[in-house]
């Protein structure tokens, strides 16, 4: 039976995590539903912010609840609610736009400057028992797609932006460097836009040996040589000719960065979704000479939700095999420390409702999480019932 917890991952400094039970939301909008979260995976910022407490010029200031990618059952929606009902299971997209500025209406809503964001300073996270967003930014899962992989439309969301940025076509080779969980998902989404070669390096091993298993059609173990050996071993391993149509970097490596665009074929294009130094050296004479189409590439934009819902219903790619085990919430740090030591490909964190998933317990469940933080509050300040 559901406990209808609100238990939530806390982050206070780096290094310093607790579970504190937090109020359940209450919809601030007509159009908004309130999500029981069910999985939620690990994301690399995750752990940057819980490693160093900051990315950027986003520090981690006061608690921050953790987490953002993630599936849940609804639970409550708002009266102008007409997409989703209560008992439907969605994949939760995490950030929301503020759907007026210049960029939200070029259709680059990515963009847009006031972004809220998940886990992402100042804003809470979604390793927490009820999670409120705006009712079109909730994705209804097929009945064929289940709330485990669910959770894995985040990262897949990513992968389907990138690709196409890279404006990816049937019967392209496709060089993709890196082989963690954007990096693979970029294959696989190669792959399915129709690319007949895909190529994934790497500097590890097995991770090149799950991905011949996974997307890619031929790996690279990368070599401690000069970026422009390594691209012609990379031409010459999987038999490019001149060079690769589309080479993607999900690796934010500069090393990886600078082989990319020896690499790439004259009039290619070339794509960065890492995230790695904010200043590299940069092979500028090749990207000029080659007249090489480049392009940055941030999150997820219109679209790109639905469509990695498509693939995964379609079974054109199986996020299922990145899943190495699923954790009960009270071992969310655990979970953590696997990702940081790379002892998984993604790891999923249940969360304190996992179980919260038929309708006739839906209502029960939110009232008793509300009746028992309201009494945890009361016994804190003291207050007697009247």
């Amino acid at each position: 039976m559901a406990t209808g917890s609100n238990l939530s991952f806390i982050l206070n400094k780096p290094n310093d995590v607790e579970f504190v039970e937090k109020p359940v939301p209450t919809l601030k909008s007509a159009h908004d539903v309130l999500v029981a979260i069910n999985y939620t995976g690990i994301c690399g910022s995750d752990v940057h912010y819980w490693v160093h407490g900051a990315i950027g010029h986003f520090v981690v200031k006061d608690p921050m609840v953790l987490g953002h990618e993630s599936a849940g059952t609804v639970v409550e929606v708002g009266p102008d609610v007409k997409t989703l009902k209560v008992g439907d299971r969605v994949a939760l997209e995490p950030g929301y736009p503020c759907r007026r500025c210049g960029n939200c209406l070029d259709g680059h809503y990515n963009l847009c400057p006031d972004m809220v964001f998940a886990a992402t300073p100042p804003y809470d996270g979604t390793l927490t028992g009820y999670w409120a967003a705006p009712a079109d930014f909730c994705y209804k899962l097929p009945e064929q797609v289940s709330l485990q992989e669910g959770a894995l439309i985040e990262p897949l969301a990513v992968g389907v932006h990138i690709v196409k940025q890279a404006r990816v076509q049937p019967g392209q080779s496709v060089v993709v460097m890196g082989a963690g969980p954007v990096g693979l998902l970029c294959a696989a989404v190669a792959r399915a836009f129709g690319a007949t070669k895909v190529v994934q390096v790497d500097i590890v091993q097995s991770k090149l040996d799950f991905a011949l298993g996974f997307a890619a059609t031929h790996t690279y173990l990368s070599q401690r040589v000069s970026p422009e050996q390594n691209a012609r071993n990379i031409l010459e391993t999987a038999d490019l000719g001149v060079g690769a149509d589309v080479v993607i970097d999900a690796s934010g490596a500069e090393p990886s960065i600078q082989a990319s665009l020896h690499v790439v074929r004259v009039g290619g294009t070339y794509v960065q979704g890492g995230m790695g130094k904010p200043d590299i050296t940069f092979p500028i004479m090749a990207l000029c000479l080659k007249e090489v189409t480049a392009r940055g590439s941030f999150r997820y934009g219109s679209g790109d939700y639905k469509l990695a819902i498509e693939l995964v219903a379609a079974g054109l790619v199986d996020v299922k095999k990145l899943v190495d085990g699923v954790v009960p919430f009270d071992k969310a740090e655990d979970a953590f420390k696997k990702v940081k030591e790379g002892q998984v490909i993604k790891i999923l964190i249940a969360g304190p409702n996992e179980k919260l998933v038929t309708e006739s317990s839906l209502d029960t469940a939110v009232d008793e999480a509300k009746v028992q933080v309201a009494e945890e509050a009361k016994k804190e300040s003291g207050a007697t019932c009247c």
